[in-house]
């Protein structure tokens, strides 16, 4: 039910007449030309109409049909209308992750691992509704505790599977009830992972894993990353990890993860390349991910070279008498030889081995590729581009590019500069920026604390914590711009990460953000996000509305995806101009959020909407 508070804003920020009708004139121009406008063009070559594929003619048509609805919608709130609020989806939803659909790739025509990747092309249409938690849900324990213990209802896993899964992981967990209690840092199990972080470390040659900054290795791609207890680690040493795996339909490395707090997404390289940059990551590391390295012409991990900087490391533990491929088996060789053999054509170095994990460094020097004695495989020409899900390429990237530093020798700042440089922008820019979100930071926790310690929502049931009743672990930041929102976090000591979303449509900032050592990825927003549903604390996004208002997407469907990857009780705050956040607040209402408009008082056409999800029971 709507609270009073947010009728009595409805009345105060509704738009007058004139201008919700200027507003209407504009949203069904712009609805219209969406309509009409693939109609204008209408000659093209027959030869190759006759193949394109159906489900594309479909797709496109369900692009026209949805704008057409979106446009009705909207002129009913033009007017005046109420609108209805989403249904709630059904019981088989409540995991549902789109673009992942393997039965319907396959059934396109995808094979030899490009039906596991993320084809949101081939998504089928789906009733609009409000994906609900399970029956068993509850809110997260507040973090650091939540690190290490999670509830088990709130992910779709069993205990027999935890059991099963072979992982260290498995090894450092306790049981009951309804929790998963790990334990990673209780330093009683002999190959716990503090150990073997360590034991990484040495074979850097540094002292202990506390060192990791001292050799230049701050931020860690951590492929298929078991149940997330490395990365727990690696975050108590103030790194930042990212967890990539495959898509599970039940059994979820990456649902855990972010459940347990951590920074993850679903994400695989079988077929695509990753949404990152050339040159993103100190680290890439792999604990029997299930990677088959050499097969594809070694393409996979021509990948992993690709996000890896400089003198970054790539850590393999794999059993070494584990044999692949389809030679006899006295031809077979443990993964750890190919690699290696692999590593000799792309300027690695085997730089140590202990037990089963093999280390092997990037080289620090872009000459090493035109004195290869093997040089079976080509540079790329292609640059910096912006590899949203391109195919992967069997060429070596970003030797040519100015971020070319080694990671022993890189400077943050002077990183910033030189994207700063290439990109046009302006030192002054940066750093305007830098405070403004210093000072939007402050006015944001001082405005979500007494609505986030005094003014929540009971609660169903009786097993709650007792007070304060909420907390944030992490924040994503959907139109990141520079990173600064997740700068003033850490320069104010929250604890919260951020995982820096950069729209594909806007400036590609995302080299900045990785640079300065944060979580961060390209996305477009006109497509789901790729992870779990239930798996943000907070949603933030500063004029992206407006961004994505010359795109072909729905808004609807943005705030439907939002509400799906939002936990109960998490919070939204958007900042846009007036006549979008008007907007904004009616669809948020139709997800069942509450939501407060606010003017900032500074005499600007700004305003932020301040949302919050309930929590929906069964």
């Amino acid at each position: 039910m709507t609270s009073s508070w947010y009728k009595s804003l409805s009345s105060v920020f509704g738009l007058r007449p004139r201008l919700r009708g200027l507003l209407f004139f504009i949203l069904g121009v712009v609805a219209l030309v969406t309509i009409l406008a693939p109609l204008a063009s209408t000659s093209y070559d027959a030869s190759t109409a006759s193949t394109l594929v159906p489900s594309v003619y479909n797709n496109y048509r369900r692009i026209k049909e949805q704008a057409a609805v979106d446009y009705l919608d909207l002129r009913s709130l033009s007017l005046g209308t109420t609108l209805k609020e989403f249904p709630l989806c059904g019981k088989e939803r409540e995991s549902y992750v789109p673009c992942y659909n393997v039965t319907g790739n396959l059934l396109a025509g995808l094979q030899e691992g490009d039906e596991l990747d993320r084809h949101c092309e081939f998504e089928r249409e789906n009733e609009r509704c409000v994906v609900r938690p399970p029956k068993d849900y509850k809110i997260p324990l507040r973090w650091p505790l939540g690190r290490d213990i999670i509830w088990s209802g709130n992910v779709k896993i069993t205990k027999d599977q935890l059991l099963s899964s072979g992982t260290v992981t498995t090894r450092l967990m306790l049981l009951e009830e309804n929790q998963i209690t790990f334990h990673s840092e209780d330093g009683l199990i002999f190959d716990g992972v503090k150990d073997y972080a360590r034991q990484i470390a040495e074979m850097i040659g540094l002292g202990s894993d506390t060192e990791f900054a001292q050799a230049g290795v701050r931020t860690v791609l951590d492929i298929g990353c078991g149940f997330g207890s490395f990365g727990a680690h690696l975050v108590s040493l103030k790194m930042m990890p990212i967890c990539i795996a495959e898509y599970e339909a039940t059994g979820s490395q990456v649902q855990v993860a972010l459940e347990r707090g951590l920074p993850a997404m679903i994400g695989n390289f079988f077929s695509k390349q990753l949404p990152y940059p050339a040159l993103s990551f100190d680290m890439v590391h792999c604990a029997q991910c299930g990677t088959t390295w050499d097969i594809k012409d070694a393409m996979l991990l021509l990948e992993v070279d690709r996000v890896l900087k400089p003198g970054g490391y790539f850590v393999l533990t794999s059993p070494t008498n584990k044999a692949q491929g389809n030679l006899p088996d006295t031809k077979k060789t443990s993964i750890s030889t190919r690699v290696n053999e692999l590593s000799k054509k792309i300027c690695w170095s085997l730089t140590g081995q202990q037990d089963e994990t093999f280390l092997w460094q990037k080289t620090t020097d872009s000459n090493c590729y035109s004195s290869r004695s093997q040089a079976s495989i080509p540079l790329c020409k292609d640059g910096d581009s912006v590899p949203y899900y391109h195919p992967l390429v069997p060429c070596i990237s970003g030797t040519t590019s100015k971020r070319w530093i080694p990671i022993q020798n890189r400077s943050a700042l002077h990183l910033v500069l030189i994207f700063l440089n290439d990109s046009g922008l302006k030192p002054e820019e940066f750093l305007e920026d830098t405070q403004i979100w210093r000072s939007a930071l402050k006015n944001y926790w001082s405005l979500l604390t007494p609505l986030i310690f005094s003014d929540h929502p009971k609660r169903p049931g009786d097993e709650d914590p007792l007070p304060p009743f909420n907390m944030i672990r992490n924040v994503m930041d959907m139109n990141a711009r520079f990173g600064n929102l997740n700068s003033a976090l850490l320069d104010q000591g929250k604890s919260a990460w951020v995982m820096n979303v950069v729209p594909v449509n806007a400036r590609n900032t995302l080299p900045i953000i990785l640079d300065r050592g944060f979580a961060g990825v390209l996305h477009d927003w006109c497509e789901p996000f790729p992870t779990y549903p239930r798996t943000y604390d907070m949603l933030h996004a500063n004029e992206l509305l407006t961004l994505l208002s010359s795109e072909r997407c729905s808004l609807m469907d943005l705030f439907l995806e939002m509400d799906r990857i939002l936990r109960p009780e998490g919070w939204v705050v958007l900042s846009d101009k007036v006549g979008v956040i008007e907007m904004a607040r009616v669809l948020a209402t139709r997800v069942r959020w509450e939501a407060r408009v606010i003017d900032l008082q500074d005499g600007s056409d700004q305003r932020l909407l301040v949302c919050q999800k309930p929590f929906l029971k069964k």
